[in-house]
């Protein structure tokens, strides 16, 4: 009884811990102080589309007899297409580790971990992941025009100065996106973080971006 009992126990902790679990069983977060739950939503009708290669890959890469609110339709003819991994030490991650960021780490200590929206303002407004910030590519670098645009990025990330020197002792974890593998303004920010000194191993990249995340059905923000 007590071995069962034991095992039980061992399995919740196990499906607790397992980040695969959390697009299933949601993401509690907030976003422009608001709570949000994000959350993989897909249609009552989408449930038994079968993955085959006649209904996955035919014709407009659905098959005909699959619904069409379970497709969505991506302009697949833009941008240039970024490499899986932009230095060895700067980690490219997926959807699940988004979750997982988010819930585990994002919520539970907002001075240590920051999600970033890289991408102009006018995108993040339209739409982004919910608890994201947005901190523009161009924005990165300082410029003596609008040194309140890198005070800003400093106070985000968790960047001090001292002695007139950045100091990055107290940065903060940065997991970073823009709009889809196709889009470079990600690795554009990424590339200028380093150059001004941030640490490679706080950087965290969703390489995927905006464009997988709604691929897959998860919560966006509205404007």
């Amino acid at each position: 009884m007590y071995r069962r009992l034991a095992l039980g126990v061992l399995g919740v902790y196990a499906f607790a811990q397992n980040p695969q679990v959390l697009e299933h069983t949601g993401v509690q977060t907030t976003h422009d102080g608001k709570s949000v739950t994000i959350e993989r939503n897909i249609p009552r009708e989408c449930l038994n589309v079968h993955i085959s290669p006649e209904d996955i890959f035919s014709g407009n890469f659905a098959g005909k007899d699959v619904p069409s609110v379970c497709q969505k339709s991506v302009v697949t003819t833009v941008g240039k297409i970024q490499p899986m991994q932009l230095d060895p030490k700067i980690v490219t991650v997926g959807e699940v580790e988004v979750l997982d960021f988010i819930q585990h780490k994002l919520a539970k200590n907002p001075d240590r971990y920051v999600l970033v929206d890289a991408r102009k303002q006018e995108w993040f407004e339209q739409m982004s992941i919910p608890s994201s910030v947005n901190i523009p590519f161009d924005e990165v670098a300082y410029d003596a025009d609008f040194p309140e645009d890198f005070e800003r990025v400093k106070k985000l990330l968790g960047i001090a100065s001292k002695g007139g020197k950045l100091d990055f002792s107290h940065a903060k974890t940065a997991l970073i996106f823009c709009n889809a593998s196709w889009c470079a303004q990600s690795r554009m920010m990424i590339d200028q973080l380093i150059k001004i000194g941030y640490p490679k191993e706080k950087i965290l990249w969703y390489r995927g971006g905006l464009q997988d995340w709604v691929l897959f059905g998860f919560s966006t923000t509205k404007p």
